[in-house]
């Protein structure tokens, strides 16, 4: 059997995390999650992520502000990890502010789970 796939999961709210991280480990994947922005850089550096699902409004450094900083890691490791942006209010960025910070995809909330499994699917192989 192939080795499980980490995703780190960014998100301060309990009850989205908690959803989220069941889902995806029904699918088989290893779930790492982080509270706050802080947390998410420290986790990156600290073990193989394969994946990052970032909620945008995230306490302590905001998702576009880890987007940023992970993307301009010099371990390729660490820099070339599949972001996806989760949020409830994406208006508040253009498709292109999102592309200059480095996001792979973007779901919006509330999370369509079908969606939230083919979009991790079409990043983590």
């Amino acid at each position: 059997m192939a080795e499980s796939k980490t995703i780190l999961i960014a998100e301060d709210s309990s009850v989205i995390l908690n959803l989220t991280k069941k889902i995806l480990e029904l699918q088989n994947y290893t779930v790492v999650s982080a509270k706050n922005g802080g947390e998410v850089l420290k986790k990156v550096q600290d073990q193989k992520i394969d994946a990052i699902l970032m909620d945008l409004n995230i306490p302590v450094k905001n998702g576009m502000e880890c987007t940023k900083e992970i993307r301009a890691n010099e371990n390729p490791q660490i820099s070339q990890i599949p972001i996806i942006a989760v949020t409830g209010n994406a208006n508040n960025y253009t498709l292109e502010q999102f592309k200059e910070a480095g996001i792979n995809a973007y779901l919006p909330k509330p999370l369509d789970f079908d969606m939230l499994v083919q979009t991790v699917k079409e990043y983590v192989h």
